[in-house]
């Protein structure tokens, strides 16, 4: 994972910035909630920097992988000068360095989609969850996100994803893993805005 090239995965995070704000309403609306515990997790974080402006959420976590990630999101912290108030610790998908039961809300953006750098592992980020936590995990611009404002990124957007190594997954293929229990807790699928994976413990 060393030799992931992260330029284009860095490139994203700041193409995306006029997405975050949007997808921000589409997660606090499934959220349901304001205060919490709020964990980002990956290489695509940049939500929580939008939940922390908005005020959802008491305190706010990055779980950054792969190698180096952490130090860019540190990076990106100090420059919202919030870097006292968002923990960015460098982990993996299995969550290392996160405690359990200690997360209301996590966020895993392009959960799905990069098998070439992380296996996504739903057993994991069940564990951290606390009592009726909640986990968004898969990708998309959520459905507030304006058409004029996909129009802008999009084909860069996908240009950089393809760089990446984007694969497509399909909803029956979740609807399965879902339906046979390799998903803990209660979940769901929602198509709209994307592909996410719902789980509530």
């Amino acid at each position: 994972m060393n030799t992931v090239d992260l330029d284009p995965i860095k490139e994203l995070y700041d193409l995306w910035n006029p997405v975050y704000p949007y997808l921000m309403r589409h997660i606090e609306e499934i959220y349901g909630r304001r205060p919490g515990d709020i964990l980002e997790m990956g290489p695509f974080c940049g939500v929580v920097f939008s939940m922390h402006t908005h005020g959802i959420g008491d305190s706010f976590s990055i779980a950054a992988f792969p190698p180096d990630m952490g130090d860019f999101f540190r990076k990106k912290a100090e420059k919202h000068k919030i870097d006292n108030e968002i923990r960015v610790v460098e982990s993996n998908a299995s969550l290392m360095g996160i405690a359990g039961h200690s997360i209301d809300l996590v966020i895993f953006r392009g959960a799905l989609f990069f098998p070439s750098l992380f296996k996504v592992d739903f057993s994991a980020i069940y564990r951290v969850l606390r009592k009726n936590g909640i986990a968004m995990v898969g990708g998309g611009f959520g459905k507030y996100t304006p058409k004029e404002v996909i129009n802008v990124i999009g084909e860069r957007s996908r240009e950089l994803n393809l760089m990446i190594g984007k694969t497509e997954i399909t909803a029956d293929r979740l609807l399965e893993d879902i339906g046979t229990g390799k998903i803990p807790g209660h979940a769901e699928l929602v198509t709209e805005g994307g592909l996410w994976v719902i789980i509530k413990k």
